[in-house]
């Protein structure tokens, strides 16, 4: 159950837009513990209207490639989490705090979605796998390092555009970002 109803948050949020108390004010007199809270009401209310005041009922799933570009986008503009969330229509900015979490702790593999539930029982016992199976060939190794590699100039590339001109490098993304969510909605 959430620890506040949606009629008290529209409430609180319209008091505070159209009355003369701030949000510590409004904090003191409804008993909510950080104003700063009242203030992301405010913030969202303002994005996407009442809706953005209620709670999920059920779980959404987000693909890999949407997580990594919200991801990108805050790294690459050093937006909030809130702005960020405005950004992309997403009504829980916690959440991309997490995401960022879970990928500088697991990488892309700890983003994409798991399995839920405990797995089935089958029949036999699984045997454990043979040396042969669970060796990677030099050949993988080789071709997982070039890609390595690959990666890490492109990024010493785009790391060092973005040093010598911060700006049209931000602005050249931007109109990338803005070219691919407009697909995204066409769709």
């Amino acid at each position: 159950m959430a620890k506040y109803s949606e009629e008290f948050k529209l409430k609180i949020v319209k008091e505070y837009l159209e009355g003369p108390l701030g949000s510590k004010l409004l904090a003191k007199q409804y008993g909510v513990p950080d104003h700063g809270q009242i203030r992301k009401w405010v913030n969202a209310y303002k994005a996407f209207g009442e809706e953005g005041l209620k709670r999920k009922r059920s779980k959404r799933v987000y693909p890999v490639k949407f997580k990594l570009d919200v991801l990108n986008f805050i790294k690459q503009t050093g937006a909030s989490y809130q702005d960020t969330a405005i950004e992309f229509k997403l009504n829980n900015p916690p959440l991309i705090a997490t995401w960022n979490k879970i990928y500088h702790q697991e990488g892309i593999e700890g983003l994409e979605e798991k399995p839920k539930g405990r797995p089935p029982m089958s029949g036999k016992r699984k045997s454990k796998t043979s040396n042969q199976e669970t060796k990677v060939s030099r050949e993988d190794l080789l071709a997982r390092e070039n890609e390595m590699l690959r990666l890490e100039n492109a990024y010493l590339k785009k790391l060092k555009a973005f040093q010598e001109n911060p700006n049209a490098f931000l602005e050249k993304h931007k109109q990338r970002w803005r070219s691919n969510s407009k697909k995204k909605d066409s769709n």
